[in-house]
């Protein structure tokens, strides 16, 4: 076994441990102290899983990695509160799409991107820049003279705006629907290519698989990794078909209730 390894199946061991001290304990205080602990041999996971998210909620939103691991520690709390041992699982594993979860949770609330308080105070200034201007000259700024008068970079300006404006639902109908034709900003903006979300979700699908049994995963290995039939993986498995079609049925309602789906 490499020194990695080592210290992999050591740090696994250590979490488990842990977990138990806080599953069995009687003492609030030992309670307390094994979760303090295993938050903070852990923050490493929240860290990493935060960073992820970290450029495109610092370009859009203002929050900070600080923030986003303080949310992200949220949901490692949640996965030490609710780990189930019967899984058979590594914590890490078993956290990672509770503190997914919590991050997207925050960022979707009510289907709202969180600003933060500089940036909406720097968007007011802009704001109140470019009524004054408009009062004083009887016509709009132009970008040069808008950054001039409150003293931000031109290229900052339209997202100081829109930080100082109300929020617009994604499912808000447009001007210029006519008859069925009712568009929203859902359907017309741009479906980007998002690997962040990719990662996160398979992420989440690894460890909802991770809680199957060994002949659900195996019946999952059969169909899809191996492309069996039905018929196929029920002759190797010793089941029927309709065993097979039944269990399968079951896999998919698991695996979306786990996905959030």
């Amino acid at each position: 076994m490499s020194i990695g390894a080592a210290a992999d199946a050591a740090r696994c061991e250590d979490n488990l441990t842990l977990l138990r001290q806080y599953h069995t304990a009687q003492d609030a205080q030992e309670k307390a102290a094994a979760l303090e602990l295993l938050v903070d041999r852990n923050i490493g996971l929240v860290r990493a899983v935060a960073q992820r998210y970290r450029e495109r909620i610092r370009m859009h939103s203002g929050i900070e990695m600080e923030d986003l691991c303080q949310i992200g520690t949220i949901g490692m709390i949640k996965a030490i509160r609710s780990f189930d041992f019967s899984y058979e699982t590594t914590f890490s594993t078993y956290a990672v799409p509770l503190i997914v979860g919590e991050i997207r949770r925050c960022l979707r609330d009510d289907g709202m991107v969180k600003v933060s308080r500089d940036i909406k105070r720097r968007g007011y200034l802009v704001l109140q820049a470019k009524e004054a201007f408009l009062r004083r000259e009887g016509r709009e700024p132009t970008v040069g003279e808008l950054s001039a008068a409150c003293g931000e970079p031109e290229e900052q300006l339209v997202f100081l705006l829109d930080a100082a404006g109300p929020v617009a639902s994604l499912s808000e109908p447009l001007a210029g629907g006519d008859g069925e034709d009712v568009f929203t900003l859902e359907t017309v903006l741009a479906d980007e290519d998002d690997a962040i979300e990719r990662l996160t979700d398979r992420l989440t699908l690894h460890a909802a698989v991770e809680k199957l049994s060994e002949r659900d995963r195996m019946i999952l290995r059969l169909r899809y990794e191996k492309s069996l039939s039905q018929q196929q993986t029920a002759a190797i498995l010793g089941l029927s078909q309709v065993k097979i079609s039944r269990t399968e049925k079951k896999i998919f309602a698991f695996l979306r209730e786990q996905m959030g789906g």
